[in-house]
């Protein structure tokens, strides 16, 4: 994976260093590198060449990424605005489900791959990028530990006026994680439809139940 990201990072490196003998632009040369991103990658079961395709956050992102330069202020709080005001909140107004659910939706990583059909009901994958229990003897770096994570922000209760903010901003979080972080590299469980609603409140409690191995 990490070979693929490098090969693809350094494309359009490349094709710019061409371009200074040839005249083309580097829109021209984006374009050329998407083109080649395309043709390397076949469409096997539900996993659909759509997936290559970039809103205008994952387009700026990347083309930060590319050219070593950061986000400008402007349009990456541009982002993070769009991305909030896309976040729905839970319909009947209750944010936590039930924990020992959210634990095994946290542990699966299935749902979503070329090996899987549309009726497979997806993981959330948490464990990939983050430990989640104490535990656990295998999981990911990518993100921070959420061992403790309710615990640690002082949720004793949360159904109290007191925890309302740090409820609200993990809902958001996990729904569009964009919200709080223009270029991050966590999934938008909710916008993009990885995760359904009862789900979420199902990981939410994992991360917020002071009965949750999270927080013991």
């Amino acid at each position: 994976m990490k070979t693929a990201k490098l090969a693809l990072t350094l494309i359009p490196v490349a094709l710019a260093v061409a371009g200074c003998t040839t005249g083309r632009t580097s829109a021209e040369y984006d374009k050329m590198t998407m083109e080649v991103v395309k043709a390397s990658f076949v469409e096997r079961g539900i996993a659909k060449l759509d997936r290559l395709e970039q809103d205008e956050a994952r387009l700026a992102c990347w083309q930060s990424e590319v050219s070593g330069k950061p986000l400008d202020e402007k349009t990456a709080k541009a982002i993070e605005e769009a991305a909030y005001k896309s976040v729905k909140w839970p319909s009947d107004g209750k944010f936590l489900g039930d924990w020992k659910e959210g634990e095994k939706i946290a542990q699966s990583g299935r749902g979503l791959t070329w090996s899987d059909d549309e009726k497979t009901v997806n993981g959330g994958n948490c464990y990939n990028c983050h430990q989640i229990t104490k535990e656990e003897i295998s999981y990911g770096t990518l993100g921070p530990s959420l061992y403790n994570y309710g615990k640690l922000r002082g949720v004793t209760d949360p159904n109290s006026p007191a925890a309302k903010p740090i409820i609200e901003y993990t809902w958001a979080k996990i729904w569009n994680s964009r919200a709080f972080n223009a270029c991050t590299k966590m999934p938008s469980a909710g916008h993009r439809g990885i995760l359904n609603e009862q789900q979420i409140k199902h990981v939410m409690a994992l991360l917020l139940d002071p009965n949750s191995p999270v927080n013991k």
